[in-house]
């Protein structure tokens, strides 16, 4: 079965915040959030706003796509090649 997105979210919040040395106490403090609220966020139990994703990376000390587990480069994405329209032109 595969995991929920909050709950890959949260695995990787709480391995960023323990590689950085930080209990849910400190990095709570440091976000401005209840302790709870982020154990609930790295159970997967919470979905947290684009503002404390934000506000987590910041704590964390990561850009946050580090949050998702992806690398920090963008991926080009490809594009389907545009074909000329057939048929009548609109004026």
């Amino acid at each position: 079965m595969a995991v929920s997105p909050q709950r890959a979210f949260g695995e990787r919040v709480r391995e960023l915040r323990l590689a950085g040395g930080f209990t849910q106490d400190d990095l709570a403090e440091r976000c401005g959030l209840f302790r709870t609220y982020l154990s609930r966020i790295e159970t997967g139990r919470a979905n947290p706003t684009l503002t404390m994703i934000d506000a987590l990376a910041s704590s964390l000390g990561v850009p946050i796509v580090a949050l998702f587990g992806v690398p920090a480069t963008p991926v080009e994405a490809k594009r389907p090649a545009v074909r000329p329209a057939r048929g009548r032109v609109s004026r």
